[in-house]
């Protein structure tokens, strides 16, 4: 009597066949999260700049905003991992920080901060909007070019 044991060609293969359906379905969901959650990231520090933004006016200002993200970081009011996402290189949590002082001499005084995601290409895509901010605390959202005419978010 032969008696063997161990698994057949054909079942091992099949094995590998439904691990890659279950990995094929899995895949793309787990990086749909993963750029939901840097959104959501992106749309936390909008509204935490903002309020680092009104105590900074308030505080060391004298009335104006900041001048950059190292202003409020140097001001303690921001930490380091959100001053120094200014480039996709140091993105945090997917997203990078563009911040425009062009207004901040103003009367009132102005700022706007653009949020764009590290990647933009479909497969590593690490967001697919951009946001905004000014000193009205609005935040606006878009797929690309966003400015202060782009509509509200409604989150």
């Amino acid at each position: 009597m032969n008696n063997q044991r161990g698994f057949s060609l054909i079942e091992l293969l099949i094995v590998v066949v439904v691990i890659g359906i279950i990995a094929a379905i899995a895949v793309p969901n787990m990086l749909a999260s993963r750029r939901s959650a840097n959104e959501g990231s992106a749309i936390s520090t909008m509204r935490m700049l903002h309020g680092a933004n009104a105590s900074y006016q308030t505080s060391a200002g004298s009335g104006k905003f900041a001048a950059s993200l190292a202003v409020l970081k140097t001001s303690g009011i921001i930490d380091d991992g959100v001053a120094a996402a200014i480039n996709p290189g140091s993105a945090k949590s997917g997203y990078f920080y563009l911040y425009d002082n062009l207004d901040i001499n103003d009367n009132p005084s102005n700022y706007n901060i653009t949020a764009k995601p590290a990647s933009s290409s479909p497969v590593t895509a690490t967001g697919t909007s951009q946001y905004f901010i000014d000193g009205s605390g609005v935040i606006r959202t878009a797929a690309s070019n966003v400015s202060v005419t782009s509509p509200p978010l409604n989150k």
